[in-house]
């Protein structure tokens, strides 16, 4: 599906530079084809959550939710792999029957695209051309810095939740021990299942999506360094 839809806006684009389009309608079909993957990655975040078979430990459910999240950030950017993510499995919780926490998990989802987007493109850079070790090696850290990160961010969240604005005492106790127990088998089983997950998508998808121009032009160096 993927390969389907970046084909046809790799065909648009070639129309309109044929119709000579203005500078900015190309910007704005830029906006609208990344608009239209967060929208896809938003639904792959839901199916993450809600649909793929979960595990239950330790009172946490193992899911790959979050590795869509971060695939998003790795392929569209921080911003729009967030706000997919955030609005992907905020819809899973409502659905769920957990519409409680889904400010939360919004505020979580969001905040994990954000950290991959940054350290994927703003520090890494890995839409240039590179060679692929180097962006494995770059997608690697992103996603365990925004998934790491997650695992002391979520239980402070909660904890400040049900602290200040919605007071709960028992709530704000078990964010605490979640909180101290970052490091148990459910934590790390989350983080790493997701990490493996984003990263083995994202290399699979980043050689289609530059031939495809999605990820747009390499413009300097060894092509095929960045497609192999």
């Amino acid at each position: 599906m993927i390969y389907f839809i970046a084909t046809r806006v790799k065909n648009d684009l070639i129309f309109n530079e044929k119709e000579g389009l203005s500078m900015s309608n190309r910007k704005q079909q830029e906006t609208i084809k990344k608009l239209a993957f967060a929208g896809l990655m938003a639904a792959l975040c839901y199916v993450g959550y809600a649909v793929f078979p979960a595990i239950s430990a330790s009172g946490t459910k193992v899911h790959v939710g979050n590795a869509f999240v971060v695939l998003g950030a790795l392929l569209l950017g921080g911003p729009y792999g967030g706000i997919a993510g955030a609005i992907g499995l905020s819809l899973a919780d409502i659905l769920g029957g957990y519409a409680q926490s889904a400010p939360r998990t919004f505020i979580t989802k969001l905040v994990i695209g954000l950290i991959a987007g940054l350290v994927a493109h703003k520090i890494a850079k890995i839409s240039a051309d590179h060679k692929k070790f180097y962006i494995v090696k770059w997608a690697i850290i992103a996603a365990v810095a925004s998934l790491g990160f997650n695992c002391i961010f979520e239980p402070a969240l909660k904890y400040v939740w049900f602290t200040i604005l919605t007071p709960n005492p028992d709530k704000a106790a078990s964010a605490i021990k979640a909180l101290l127990a970052v490091t148990t088998y459910a934590t790390l089983i989350n983080a790493v299942i997701n990490s493996v997950i984003a990263v083995i998508a994202y290399v699979a998808l980043r050689p289609v999506l530059f031939k495809t121009g999605l990820l747009g032009e390499i413009t300097s160096g060894h092509r095929d360094k960045a497609l192999s």
